[in-house]
């Protein structure tokens, strides 16, 4: 194909043990999807339809480092499993679902809340807030077949060694599978489509320096550093 410029690289995630890389489409993000996390952001968490926003695939970032960024003072951290599609599709039964996962990983949700907050009252869309460059710093992809699908277990974020969030899969106010159903009935998914699936309660703000530890029970930790 004759492109006018040069096209950006295709983002892309490493895949655990392997020198293959998984490539990227598109990042759906569910909202307050564990109950003391809606709590703790003012709201109900009665089982109402979930709602998603999207971050970039290139905001998905491996190096270790989160660059805190411009234009805010409020910088929150939300630890969160992702489930990367290797294939995808149209109304996808809930049954069928979990046929469509790739493997799994770990990934901060940065949020510069302070602009969010601005987007809120406003009603404006969220991207300000949550698809800045480098937002989703992540591990690489571990493949489910190597360790199955993931609904329970814990999952916890340290910060500078201190614990602040801390949960289990299995409160999740949504599924994996009911994630990926839902998804599918308001978009055609594709392969390369990762989901991050929402974040426990514990959310608080970020400064320089900080070090990131992240858990989920049966993936490799995420360590992550704010420069």
């Amino acid at each position: 194909m004759n492109f006018v410029i040069p096209p950006r690289p295709q983002a892309s995630l490493p895949v655990a043990g392997s020198d293959k890389h998984f490539p990227v489409n598109r990042v759906y993000c569910v909202g307050r999807n564990y109950a003391e996390h809606a709590r703790e952001m003012g709201h109900d968490p009665d089982r109402e339809p979930p709602f998603f926003f999207q971050k970039n695939p290139h905001n998905l970032d491996t190096s270790g480092e989160f660059p805190y960024p411009v234009k805010s003072q409020d910088v929150h951290w939300e630890i969160e499993m992702m489930a990367a599609l290797k294939s995808g599709g149209k109304d996808i039964a809930e049954a069928d679902a979990l046929n469509h996962v790739f493997g799994y990983g770990i990934a901060l949700d940065m949020t510069r809340r302070d602009l969010q907050g601005e987007a809120k009252k406003m009603g404006r869309p969220w991207e300000i807030g949550k698809a800045f460059d480098r937002s989703a710093p992540c591990t690489s992809l571990v493949p489910a077949t190597e360790t199955g699908h993931l609904a329970k277990g814990a999952i916890w974020l340290d910060v500078n060694g201190d614990r602040k969030q801390d949960g289990d899969l299995a409160q999740m106010i949504w599924s994996i599978p009911e994630q990926i159903a839902y998804l599918s009935s308001h978009f055609e998914l594709h392969a390369g489509d990762v989901i991050l699936t929402g974040t426990p309660a514990g959310v608080s703000a970020c400064k320089r320096g900080d070090k990131f530890t992240g858990h989920v029970d049966g993936l490799p930790d995420l360590n992550v550093t704010v420069i």
